[in-house]
Formats: structure tokens, C-alpha cells, sequence
């Protein structure tokens, strides 16, 4: 895959994409978010690819925010546009994906860095890493999912404070929250990132995807979690990977799942 906004290295089950704006730090404007949406795609359609890790270029930043002067004149109609799209087009998708993906971020994510750190399954930071959500200092509200996921990750009153705030965070406090699971050095940040990732490769990629699944539908207007969870549940029971996993289990090895 070749794109001009984004790296993307796939290599024994592994994805990753990198967004590759240094000079921007980062920045997401509509070519990259469209880039990555195809990016995304793509990988889940891929059967060997089995975890993708998102991460930005540098060491200075994951994503900056978003490409203001992309937008700066925009209509109210514009303006609704732009979220419906980002959102429909790569954040819901993200979220969705039945592919585990992992942000790991290194050092600033804020405004659309930050929404799409929280559409990925979760997020692990370096110790210079800062985020939040500036966007009511520029008159205008988060527009690609913040208002919605950040509660749900750290709570209402916490996320209510971090956006009329518009203030930052770091990396420690982002951990203390419940907003990033692992805080290390940025040395360490793609090493520990590769190591979740292996540790989730052994498991059964078809569990893991009904997994994302029930987890997700406990967030949604009008669906029950808990009849997703029964659904996928027993459907599990259908699949080669339950056949292999409890054979294996029963036989005392290691499992090897098909993916089916």
C-alpha cells in the first residue's frame, strides 16, 4: 500500500500504520483521514493480519489535532458534513473493526489525535505524551467522537472538566484516569505495543472479534450487550477455533487456531 500521509509495514501478522506528517506534527486534514480509512479497510480484509498498532511519526507527536486551516471557513452545513463524514468514514470504523488496534501514542494527541487514540480498542503513551481536547478554545466543540467516548473511558465529570477546559494532560494522569492502560519510556513504547500484540496473536482471532463485538454493543443506544454477549456466545460453539481450543486444551498443548 502506498499512500503520501501514512506508512503502512505488515510483517508476520502485524500492521502498522504510522502517520507520516512530521512538518504538520501529524496534523489529520481530509487526505490523511481518507488515506487511513482505506489503510484500515484494507488490513481487515487481510486474513493474516491479525493486530494493527496506530502510531505517528517522531517523537513528538501521535496526532496534533486536526488540519485547521483545512476548515477554519466552513459553513455551518460544511461543518456538520466534516464530522458526519470523518466519523462515518474512519473513527465509528476503527471502533468497529473486528481487527484488534492498538494506539500507541508518542507524545502530543490532541483534538482529532486524541478521538481517534479513543476509537482504537485501546491505548498505550510514552511518559512524554500529553493529550486533550482544546477544541472549545477555538469556539467550536469535538467533532469526530469526543463529546461521546471520552466519558465513556474516564467518566462524565472528568471528561466534562477536560474539554470545557480545553487543557491538557499527561501521560501519568492520562493512566490514572482510566484514558491509557501503560505509560513507559518512548523507547519502550513499540516494543511493549509489539508484545500486547503477540500476546493477543495466540488467541483465537474470531473470539476476539465477537469479543469487540459484545463489548461495543454495550454502548449503543437501544442494542442490549448482554443478548450480543449470549448470541456470540453460542455462536462461538460453530466455529474451528472453539473445536481447536478446547482439543488443544484437553490434549495439554498449545492451540493452533485457524481463524474460522
Amino acid at each position: 500500500m502506498n499512500f503520501e500521509n501514512i506508512l503502512v509495514d505488515i510483517a508476520n501478522g502485524l500492521a502498522k500504520i504510522t502517520i507520516n506528517r512530521p512538518k504538520k506534527l501529524n496534523a489529520l486534514n481530509s487526505a490523511t483521514i481518507a488515506e487511513l480509512s482505506s489503510a484500515f479497510k484494507t488490513l481487515e480484509d487481510d486474513r493474516n493480519v491479525k493486530v494493527i498498532i496506530i502510531t505517528g511519526s517522531g517523537e513528538k507527536a501521535f496526532v496534533a489535532g486536526a488540519d485547521i486551516s483545512e476548515f477554519a471557513n466552513f459553513s455551518v452545513e460544511e461543518g456538520g458534513k466534516l464530522a458526519r463524514l470523518g466519523q462515518e468514514s474512519l473513527f465509528d470504523l476503527v471502533e468497529n473493526l473486528s481487527t484488534p488496534v492498538i494506539a500507541a501514542v508518542n507524545g502530543f494527541a490532541l483534538g482529532g489525535g486524541l478521538e481517534l487514540a479513543m476509537a482504537s480498542h485501546f491505548r498505550i503513551a510514552s511518559d512524554n505524551a500529553k493529550m486533550g481536547l482544546p477544541e472549545v478554545s477555538l469556539g467550536v466543540i469535538p467533532g469526530y467522537g469526543g463529546t461521546q467516548r471520552l466519558p465513556q473511558l474516564v467518566g462524565k465529570g472528568k471528561a466534562m472538566e477536560l474539554i470545557m477546559t480545553a487543557g491538557m494532560i499527561s501521560a501519568d494522569e492520562a493512566k490514572d484516569c482510566g484514558l491509557v492502560n501503560h505509560v513507559v519510556a518512548q523507547e519502550e513504547l513499540m516494543p511493549l505495543a509489539e508484545k500486547l500484540a503477540s500476546k493477543i496473536m495466540r488467541n483465537s482471532s474470531v473470539a476476539i472479534s465477537a469479543a469487540i463485538r459484545a463489548v461495543n454493543d454495550n454502548f449503543k443506544d437501544g442494542v442490549n450487550g448482554y443478548e450480543t454477549e449470549i448470541t456470540e456466545f453460542g455462536d462461538s460453539f460453530g466455529t474451528e477455533d472453539f473445536k481447536e481450543g478446547t482439543t488443544a486444551f484437553l490434549e495439554k498443548r498449545k492451540p493452533e487456531f485457524p481463524g474460522t
